[in-house]
């Protein structure tokens, strides 16, 4: 959008610029040749661009009879240009889809530790549904017109026209102050290169990206990317567990329901608690007699994940803590926290 908008814009302003200098110069000569007065010059200079006929503030000698012919001949053509310019920037909404952009584009601004989601088909809508159901910022950049009236139908999300491949789309998404990315484009090799693209722009941003082919899973790792999703690898997968242990699966389906109300996880980053219970144990946190609440999983500072970790684990910094839940526990959770 902001490219489309960018190329309307600057013929809109060589239409304007034009015309100024027309205006300007007409105005000038008449007050060098025909010695008008400034005032009288641009009126001569007014009816003579516009070609409405009317008589001439006072006679013209040779010279400057010469002088209007040449601001005749030459206008005729630009003055067109100009008037069919600006008419379709305004019969075209060009004017209020710009004004439209600049909105937006002023809100995305604003944003900090926002999620940017690459690609609105069928990846990209479900993880923008989780997002918002989270009450996450967020910014889809999305190429497709189709695609683009479906978002704008929705009135409440922000986005980007453009191809998330292009690193000024990007910068348009705010990635340098993005805190995570998704991308869900249905290439690998797009994919690839928004991964590689965002890593440069934004070390510290957590990047997801969906993979078709197993041979692009390790190129999209080695890329940047920290997490690599295969949809349909995991769908079939899925599908063999449902035969296998379909009670397990579903018990574990019941754990990721949506809505931040309603979930039954939560993750605790250790530099969100107080500070006394930092390198304390979870033994000392007491969740459990506090909240509900029971810890099933501990995540190291070096990426490591530990599964019904002991009550001895020490709480450091940059580690994290899972917890599961009933409803009503993870919020009181979240306001103990």
């Amino acid at each position: 959008m902001g490219f489309k908008i960018g190329f309307i814009k600057s013929k809109f302003y060589i239409a304007l610029g034009l015309l100024f200098v027309i205006i300007f110069l007409g105005t000038a000569g008449f007050v060098l040749v025909a010695d008008y007065a400034w005032v009288d010059a641009l009126y001569m200079t007014v009816i003579t661009v516009s070609t409405v006929g009317f008589k001439e503030v006072q006679p013209l000698d040779s010279g400057a009879k010469v002088f209007t012919i040449f601001l005749i001949i030459t206008s005729i053509t630009l003055f067109g240009y100009i008037v069919s310019v600006i008419t379709d920037y305004i019969s075209n909404n060009k004017l209020i889809e710009e004004l439209k952009f600049k909105q937006v584009h002023r809100k995305i601004q604003k944003l900090e530790g926002h999620t940017i989601v690459c690609g609105f088909g069928r990846n990209g809508r479900q993880a923008m549904a989780r997002l918002k159901s989270y009450k996450k910022d967020c910014v889809i950049v999305e190429s497709d017109p189709d695609l683009i009236l479906e978002i704008e139908a929705d009135g409440n999300l922000l986005y980007i026209k453009g191809d998330a491949t292009d690193d000024e789309a990007l910068g348009a998404a705010g990635i340098t102050k993005a805190s995570s990315l998704i991308t869900t484009l249905p290439s690998d090799a797009d994919n690839l290169y928004v991964v590689l693209s965002s890593r440069q722009l934004n070390k510290n941003c957590t990047i997801v990206s969906r993979a078709s082919n197993d041979s692009s899973y390790k190129k999209l790792k080695v890329a940047g990317a920290d997490n690599v999703i295969m949809p349909d690898k995991l769908g079939g997968a899925h599908m063999a567990s449902l035969v296998i242990t379909p009670d397990i699966i579903e018990f574990i389906d019941r754990l990721s329901i949506e809505g931040e109300s309603s979930s039954n996880i939560e993750e605790l980053i250790i530099e969100d608690l107080p500070e006394e219970y930092t390198n304390k144990s979870i033994f000392d946190l007491e969740l459990r007699k506090r909240t509900g609440c029971t810890v099933i999983g501990f995540k190291s500072p070096n990426r490591e994940y530990i599964i019904n970790p002991d009550a001895s684990t020490k709480l450091v910094p940059k580690s994290k803590l899972i917890v599961i839940g009933r409803p009503e526990e993870i919020q009181k959770l979240n306001k103990l926290f």
